[in-house]
Order: C-alpha cells, then structure tokens, then sequence
C-alpha cells in the first residue's frame, strides 16, 4: 500500500474517533423525554429566563388532618394549597395528566411577560383573528401593547390575544411554545406539555395535572403585573386609531361572588370540561386550589374554599 493509501486510511479512522461521540450523544443515546429547542444552540442563549435557570419549589405531600367533612366534587382532579402554611389541604388525583383548556393561558402570560416589554406592540395577523371560540375581539391589522392583550388574554380568555402575543413575539410562534414548554422544565414539572398558547383542542397532545398548575400558578403569582391582571373585574381599552373600543369583564371566576378571591383563571373545551384556578387571600392565608374537568366549576370551587378555611381553623366568608 502506497504512502497516499496510508494517509486516506489515517484520515478515515480520525474522522471515526472524532464523529463517534458526537453521532452517538445526539441520536443513539438521545432521552426523548429532554424537550430541546428548535433554534441553534447559540441562538438560545438569547433567552435569559427560561433557559439555564431551575426554579424548583416542590409543594408538600403532607395533607393537614381535618375533622371537616370533605365535599363531594365531580372534578377527575382537584388541589387545594395554603401557602402561607405551606400546608396541602385537599387532593384528588393529583398527579393524573388532563387536558388543561384555557389554564394554558397562564404559562402564555409567564412567558410573554418575563421576556417582552409590556409596552410592546403587536399586531394582528388574519390567522389570530380568525381563531375563533373565547375572543377579545380582535380584527386584522389592529395594533394594541402586549398590556391590553394580557387583560384580553386573561378577562376574556382570548385566543385571539393568545395568538398574537405568540405570533408577534420576538421569537415566533414555534419558539414561544417551545419556551413554554422550557419554563415547565425549569419549574421541575414532568407531567405538563405545551402544543399551543391557547389551550384549545386540535393540534397535538396538550396536557397537565393539577399539581403541576399549582405550581405554574405560584409561580405566575410573584409576578405583579399578572397578579394585578387576573384580580381585575372589568377593564376599558379606549378607542385609537390603531384598534377599536374594547371592553372585557372576568364573569365566570369567583372575583364578585367569594370575598377574598383574587383571580386567576377559567378554562373550558368539549375535551377538558369546566377547569378553574383560584387564588384566595382570607384571614392571613394564601390559598390556591385548582379544579380539572367538573361539571359545576364555581360551585365546586366554593365548597373546597369552605372546606379548605374550616380546615384551617378560619371561617369562611359569607358568599353568593
């Protein structure tokens, strides 16, 4: 074998030694439960909170003892936490993956808010407007702050304002779901994945537990922007010559009709049912229960607060 034989053989065998490793961390020894992004690896690195942070807070697995009966709920799954005891009060099914409907909307918030300016503007594209279901009313062309769009996305439960904020945000669609999914990751849950950032049915599989929802909305609760939006009962967007007069008003949580009650969100579909998260704040506790698929949300809800305060050893407010 001549010299150039010997150099090509050589070469061959280098470039087997080097590719091995790579080949084989990348695709034979590859977890396909890690979500990986659908940007360059360098690109990523433009995210500065969703990416490289864990932010674990693990609820206890402790249930207080309580000599209160526990109400009848038709909810698959339900939570109920006191935060400021650091205390579970109630569950069923904790862990059980659901469809999450709308509740979906609270990671679009965390997202949308940890990395564009509330100032922002977006515009509406033919594909968000025409959406479709829970809407704030958006029409093509409109332009309004990512502001509106959160009380709009929240109030409302709006599609529409779901679809622009991750349509209009600095990353596109795809690579705003994928930080949804990324800020699930970060948060230490395992049984919660994003398709979309509206939370309707159609186009992949979308779930989570209520267990997981608590700790999205703790989480979601830190931020004062989205505690400001979700314990607002009505909100005005003027008139512009950017976007029509809108007005929304939060009708279906618990905000009018349970004294203490802060929000946070309602979610329905054919597939999930009725689905709700409730932040209370009564007698120097944090609550925050969560219902998924009930066939009487609101009243559900009320009875598990009751319950939950009793177990306390708080009286409940009186409520409609």
């Amino acid at each position: 074998m001549g010299l150039k034989g010997i150099l090509f053989f050589a070469s061959i065998f280098v470039m087997a030694l080097v590719s091995y490793p790579i080949l084989s961390s990348n695709y034979f020894g590859r977890d396909s439960s890690v979500i990986e992004s659908p940007l360059p690896e360098f690109l990523t690195k433009i995210f500065p909170n969703v990416l490289g942070e864990n932010i674990y807070w693990k609820p206890s697995n402790t249930v207080i003892a309580s000599v209160q009966k526990k109400p009848e709920i038709t909810a698959v799954s339900a939570i109920v936490y006191d935060l400021s005891s650091d205390k579970l009060i109630y569950q069923k099914n904790p862990k059980k993956r659901l469809p999450l409907a709308s509740l979906t909307k609270v990671m679009t918030a965390i997202v949308a808010l940890e990395n564009e300016p509330i100032d922002k503007i977006f515009t509406v594209d033919k594909d968000a407007a025409e959406i479709g279901e829970n809407t704030m009313g958006l029409s093509v062309g409109e332009r309004l702050s990512l502001e509106d769009l959160l009380y709009g996305l929240i109030l409302h439960s709006g599609n529409d304002a779901s679809e622009t904020i991750a349509r209009g945000s600095k990353f596109g669609r795809n690579n705003f779901i994928f930080l949804m999914n990324k800020k699930a990751e970060d948060l230490g849950l395992t049984d919660t994945h994003f398709t979309n950032p509206s939370g309707l049915e159609g186009d992949g599989n979308q779930y989570s537990t209520v267990h997981d929802l608590l700790v999205v909305t703790r989480y979601a609760l830190e931020n004062p922007i989205f505690q400001k939006i979700v314990s607002t009962v009505d909100y005005e967007i003027p008139y512009t010559y950017e976007h029509k007069y809108i007005y929304l008003y939060n009708e279906t949580n618990l905000l009018t009709s349970y004294p203490g009650v802060k929000g946070v969100k309602t979610g329905y579909t054919d597939e999930a049912g009725l689905c709700l998260v409730t932040y209370l704040k009564h007698d120097g506790h944090r609550i925050i229960a969560v219902l998924l698929s009930a066939e009487n949300r609101r009243q559900e809800m009320k009875d598990l607060l009751d319950y939950s305060l009793r177990s306390l050893g708080v009286t409940p407010p009186l409520h409609n």
